[in-house]
């Protein structure tokens, strides 16, 4: 059974929506008169190929064009994330991309966010903002 939120950790996660929906516009475009999280735009936004992309998200490369809850699902989880890691990084935008992608986090065997998103244990790095633990002392120097 998950534990409940603290009041702290409540408001933190309210402080993380405006970060998300910022990053989501930015993303989303029209699509047979929906609106979509567009998956060539994340791709471009995170520096990935789309062999990478389909990889992370679980899906085969020739379903990343057509845009199935997959790929919605994984695009807005990532954003979760990223908001969440923007919020302890001051708001660097390329430096919270930087730490997704490249740095391996010790209490995670050493793992990074990205590979840890698409093994479905985003909520796990999310956590790790609210256990009040900094990312910088998750890194391990090499």
């Amino acid at each position: 059974m998950a534990a409940e939120a603290t009041p702290d950790q409540s408001l933190a996660a309210a402080a993380e929506l405006p970060r998300v929906f910022d990053l989501a516009h930015q993303l989303c475009e029209v699509v047979n008169g929906r609106p979509i999280l567009s998956p060539a735009k994340f791709i471009e936004m995170m520096g990935l190929d789309s062999d990478a992309f389909a990889s992370n998200a679980l899906v085969r490369r020739d379903t990343i064009t057509r845009s199935p809850a997959g790929i919605q699902s994984h695009i807005r989880t990532t954003l979760q994330v990223l908001a969440a890691v923007m919020g302890s990084m001051g708001d660097d935008f390329q430096a919270g991309i930087f730490w997704y992608r490249n740095e391996p986090l010790a209490v995670f065997d050493y793992k990074t966010a990205e590979t840890l998103v698409t093994k479905r244990r985003a909520a796990n790095v999310v956590d790790l903002r609210f256990c009040g633990v900094s990312s910088l002392e998750l890194i391990v120097d090499l």
